[in-house]
C-alpha cells in the first residue's frame, strides 16, 4: 500500500510542475529517480539486475539512466533523429512545398462544395503527415498552402483552421516517432506493425474524423451565422497564394518525389516486396538524403553551396536528440521507477480484483494516454512515459502488447489536438489571428470520434 501511495505522490507533483511549464524532460526524470530510490528504501525492487550493477544500488539509478541513452541513441534515437534531419532538408529545399502543391491540385475541381473540400484538405494533410512528420511544421506549411484555399471557398476562419490543426492525428507511417517505439516495444519491424496493425485502424479513424469534421464545422460556422456560399473569393485568394509561391522561389516540381523516396524505399525493401535485402528508416533516410543533394548539385550548380547545405539535416537531427530522444529516455526512468517500486503489480492486481479483463484493461491505459496527451499538449510526452509500462501489464493479463499499445498509440496523437496548449494549435491559432481554445472546441468532437473508432477497432480486430 505505501508503494503506490508514495507512486500516486511523485505522479501528481511530477504531473502538477509539468502544467506549470518546467521542462517536461527534467521533471519525468527527477520522478523517475525519486521513484527508485523511494522503492530501495522501502525494501521493493532494484534499478538495476545484479548482473548489470554498478556494485552500488544508489548509482544503479543513474547507470539505468546512462544505459537508456546508449541504447535509444543507438537504436530508436538514430532513426528518430534520421527521419527529423530529412523532414529539416526536405523543407528548407522547398520540396515539401513542392508536394503540397501537387496533391491539392485536383481540389479544385469541388471548390463548389466547400465542406467536403475541407474533409479533403484533412485528408491530405494526413497523407502529407507521413512524409512531413512534425505537426507544428507540417500545420505551418499547411496555413500558407491549404488555408487560402479553404477560405477561398467560404470557409470561416476556424473551420479552415481546424483540418490543418487535425493533419497529423491519425499519426501512421514509419517515419513517426511514436509509431517506430510502439514496434520496438512489441519487438516487431515498424513495416509489419503499420501493414499488419496500423492500416486498418487508420483508415476507420481517418473516415470517422473527415465526417465528423464536415458536420461539425458547417455546424458552428451556422451557429455563429457564417455561411459559405456568401464568402467565397476564390480568384483573389488562388492570386494571393500564386504570388507567395513566385516571392519564396518555389522548388521544381518534381521535388515533390523527394519527400517519398523513403517511404518508396522501406517498404520496397521489406518482406513486402523484396525480402532478400533489408533496408532499416535510418539506412533509407541517409539514402534519401544522398539522393536529394544530387537534385540540389542539377539545380543550383554550386558545389560548395550542395555541401554546406547537408549541415541542415545534421543540425534537424541535433535538436531531435534535444526534444524527443531525451523525453523517450526520461519517459523510460520515470516508467521504471513506477516499476521499481511496484505501482505495475499494485495496478494490475487492483484491475483482477474489480474484474477487469484485458479490454477494460486497455481502457484504462487509453484513458490515462489521453488525459496525460491533452495536459501535456504533447502526444510524444504522454505516449513515451507510458508505453514502456504495457509489455509488463500485458503480460501479467495475459494479451499480446500490440493490444494496448496500438490504440494508446493512436489516442496520443488524437487528444493533443483537443489541447488548445499543444504546440501545433497555438501556431495555427496564431496564423489564423484565432483563440486556440476556440479552436480546440472546433477539433474535440472529431477527435473524441477517432478516439472511439479507434479503440474499438483495435479491440475488436487484435
Amino acid at each position: 500500500m505505501l508503494s503506490i501511495i508514495i507512486a500516486l505522490i511523485v505522479t501528481a507533483f511530477v504531473a502538477t510542475f509539468v502544467l506549470k511549464g518546467y521542462k517536461a524532460q527534467a521533471i519525468l526524470m527527477a520522478g523517475g529517480i525519486v521513484l527508485m530510490v523511494a522503492a530501495m528504501l522501502i525494501g521493493q525492487d532494484l534499478p538495476l539486475p545484479e548482473s548489470a550493477s554498478t556494485g552500488s544500488q544508489w548509482l544503479d539509478v543513474f547507470q539505468f539512466i546512462k544505459v537508456t541513452f546508449s541504447s535509444q541513441s543507438a537504436g530508436l534515437g538514430l532513426k528518430i533523429m534520421a527521419i527529423a534531419g530529412f523532414a529539416f532538408y526536405m523543407h528548407e529545399i522547398g520540396a515539401s512545398e513542392a508536394l503540397v502543391r501537387v496533391l491539392t491540385r485536383p481540389l479544385a475541381r469541388i471548390k463548389h462544395m466547400p465542406y467536403l473540400f475541407m474533409a479533403m484538405c484533412f485528408v491530405i494533410g494526413e497523407f502529407l503527415s507521413i512524409f512531413i512528420t512534425s505537426a507544428s511544421g507540417l500545420g505551418v506549411l499547411l496555413m500558407v498552402t491549404l488555408y487560402p484555399l479553404m477560405r477561398s471557398v467560404g470557409l470561416s476562419r476556424l473551420s479552415a483552421c481546424a483540418p490543418i490543426a487535425t493533419a497529423v492525428a491519425v499519426e501512421m507511417g514509419p517515419g513517426q516517432g511514436n509509431v517506430n517505439f510502439a514496434a520496438e516495444i512489441i519487438g516487431i519491424d515498424v513495416v509489419d506493425y503499420v501493414v499488419q496493425y496500423q492500416m486498418v485502424v487508420a483508415i476507420a479513424a481517418l473516415l470517422v474524423i473527415a465526417v465528423l469534421h464536415i458536420v461539425v464545422q458547417k455546424y458552428f460556422d451556422v451557429q455563429s451565422g457564417h455561411i459559405a456560399s456568401e464568402h467565397r473569393h476564390l480568384n483573389e485568394q488562388l492570386e494571393t497564394h500564386e504570388k507567395q509561391y513566385e516571392g519564396n522561389a518555389p522548388a521544381p516540381t518534381i521535388y515533390a518525389i523527394l519527400p517519398v523516396i523513403p517511404l518508396v524505399l522501406i517498404f520496397t525493401f521489406s518482406k513486402l516486396m523484396i525480402s532478400s535485402i533489408k533496408m532499416d528508416v535510418t539506412t533509407a533516410m541517409l539514402v534519401s538524403i544522398v539522393l536529394t543533394l544530387g537534385f540540389e548539385f542539377v539545380r543550383r550548380d554550386n558545389a560548395k553551396a550542395v555541401v554546406d547545405s547537408i549541415q541542415i539535416f545534421f543540425d534537424g537531427m541535433g535538436r531531435q536528440f534535444a526534444n524527443v530522444v531525451t523525453f523517450i529516455v526520461a519517459g523510460q526512468t520515470f516508467a521504471q521507477g513506477l516499476k521499481t517500486i511496484g505501482a505495475i503489480d499494485v495496478i494490475v492486481n487492483a484491475a483482477e480484483s474489480a474484474g477487469f479483463g484485458p479490454v477494460m484493461m486497455t481502457i484504462v491505459m487509453v484513458a490515462i494516454i489521453m488525459v496525460s496527451a491533452i495536459l501535456m499538449g504533447s502526444g510524444n510526452a504522454a505516449f513515451f512515459s507510458f508505453a514502456n509500462l504495457v509489455p509488463e501489464i500485458a503480460g501479467k493479463m495475459g494479451i499480446a502488447p500490440v493490444m494496448m499499445l496500438l490504440p494508446m498509440q493512436f489516442v496520443a496523437g488524437m487528444s493533443r489536438n483537443i489541447s488548445p496548449i499543444a504546440p501545433n494549435m497555438v501556431a495555427i491559432a496564431g496564423v489564423a489571428d484565432v483563440s486556440p481554445f476556440e479552436l480546440a472546441k472546433r477539433t474535440t468532437v472529431p477527435m473524441l470520434g477517432g478516439i472511439l473508432i479507434s479503440v474499438f477497432v483495435s479491440i475488436t480486430s487484435f
